[in-house]
């Protein structure tokens, strides 16, 4: 009863900025936890940032320093923005939640960034 929904993926060139967001509705009791995770071709799925419901964050080492995760309690929304794109950024990016007591997934939105 829990879905998470992206947005905000597209194509950027290198050097570019984009913002995602990631919206959770159904039946929630509370949000643990928000993060978003990203697969390349090829590659595993992996880790990109987190935060919990207590504003602690983190980051993939190589995102620091260009990526910033949010969120918006109230409105049950997580956001990433992303700074200073590179083409190996480019993947299909989804959001995760911890939901009460159980994880969910987002569908991914894809971004693709030219070089």
């Amino acid at each position: 009863q829990v879905q998470l929904v992206e947005s905000g993926g597209g194509l950027v060139q290198a050097g570019g900025s984009l913002r995602l967001s990631c919206a959770a509705s159904g039946s929630i009791f509370s949000i643990r936890a928000m993060g978003w995770y990203r697969q390349a071709p090829g590659k595993q799925r992996e880790v990109v940032a987190t935060i919990t419901r207590l504003g602690s964050v983190s980051y993939a080492d190589d995102v620091k320093g260009r990526f910033t995760i949010s969120r918006d309690n109230a409105n049950r929304t997580v956001y990433l923005q992303m700074n200073s794109l590179e083409p190996e950024d480019t993947a299909v990016y989804y959001c995760n939640a911890a939901v009460n007591y159980n994880d969910y997934w987002g569908q991914g939105t894809q971004v693709t960034v030219s070089s």
